[in-house]
């Protein structure tokens, strides 16, 4: 990894956790954190210590959102970078096989039943999400063909179906209060985020890139041909269900804790790329920290540039839009033949 490359990815994050601890409508001053911290470990003594309702909005709001963005943006980051690798296709993203959609229907559907954090929503979120996987996978079968191109379609099949059953159940929702809730949520938000609905997310997320990471020369191989992996010993249908598995999960768990959050999933990944190569070890290990610093980024500018909050996937959306557009223009000729 360049020496460059390397510090922009270590800093980057910090200046970023840095920026979204003392931002907001309650500014914490680096004085104040610092002083919140020490205090915290014991080694405050002598300090007058800052305002009670600065040391709540640290311990019980800022920071549980921090961690929360931090790593819902880094399952995302990675899960776009696998699934570029598992299809070849440098559009893929979470929602390729209609996970995301898949998920979001989930949530929804417990949303009309249960509280928004409730494990509920997480576990019908999660389930759901595997159906959709689960459907596009049944779809390969049936043609006789696993390849890229029929499980790409069998995505956009899945997501259209669960995307109509999301618009179903709004229609249904018999109270103006809960449709705007399900509105609200699926623009994604951090708002609600608590100590108990960020652990789940962490451990889903950091073993799921662990994982991933750990395997990352599959990825190497199976990015090129399937029958060149074929032919160095990697059972390409095995793996790519593997990595389906644990993308599905990390992207279905981030989707039930805050939302629908676009466009970091295919942004990041070339980003990272463009700092560090394709050598998977090191681009998986880069898209986690870029996606989770652009996020808390992007989640900052959400809560501070109003006095109103605006929903995350508003701000992705002004960043990856005009990306995808540089990326088109960039790689028309080896992407639409001009």
């Amino acid at each position: 990894m360049k020496k460059k490359a390397l510090l922009l990815t270590l800093t980057f994050p910090v200046v970023c956790i840095l920026i979204a601890i003392c931002a907001g409508r309650y500014a914490i001053s680096p004085l104040e954190m610092v002083q919140i911290l020490l205090i915290k470990i014991g080694l405050g003594g002598g300090m007058v210590p800052p305002s009670p309702e600065a040391q709540s909005v640290f311990w019980q709001i800022r920071l549980p959102r921090i961690v929360l963005a931090f790593t819902v943006g880094s399952a995302l980051a990675v899960s776009g970078a696998v699934f570029q690798a598992l299809f070849r296709n440098p559009l893929a993203s979470p929602d390729l096989l209609g996970v995301t959609a898949g998920a979001s229907f989930g949530a929804v559907l417990a949303l009309m039943f249960f509280p928004p954090l409730s494990l509920a929503v997480k576990f019908s979120s999660f389930l759901f999400g595997v159906a959709a996987v689960f459907c596009v996978h049944v779809l390969a079968v049936k043609s006789r063909d696993r390849s890229t191109a029929v499980l790409i379609l069998g995505g956009i099949i899945v997501s259209a179906v669960f995307q109509a059953g999301v618009s179903i159940l709004k229609y249904l929702t018999n109270t103006y209060d809960m449709l705007a809730q399900i509105v609200f949520w699926l623009m994604g938000s951090f708002q609600t985020a608590t100590w108990d609905s960020v652990w789940s997310v962490f451990l889903v997320t950091m073993i799921g890139t662990a994982l991933i990471a750990a395997f990352s020369w599959r990825l190497n191989i199976m990015s090129q041909d399937d029958e060149q992996a074929l032919s160095l010993g990697v059972d390409v249908v095995k793996w790519r269900i593997i990595y389906i598995a644990i993308t599905t999960l990390m992207v279905a768990i981030s989707v039930s804790a805050c939302g629908v959050v676009g466009w970091i999933g295919l942004v990041v990944p070339h980003i990272a790329r463009s700092l560090v190569g394709s050598e998977h070890r090191r681009l998986i290990f880069t898209s986690a920290l870029l996606g989770a610093s652009l996020m808390l980024l992007m989640d900052t500018l959400a809560r501070s540039l109003f006095s109103s909050e605006i929903p995350i996937s508003i701000v992705t959306s002004l960043l990856g839009a005009p990306f995808l557009g540089y990326l088109v223009l960039r790689q028309r000729k080896e992407w639409l033949g001009k």
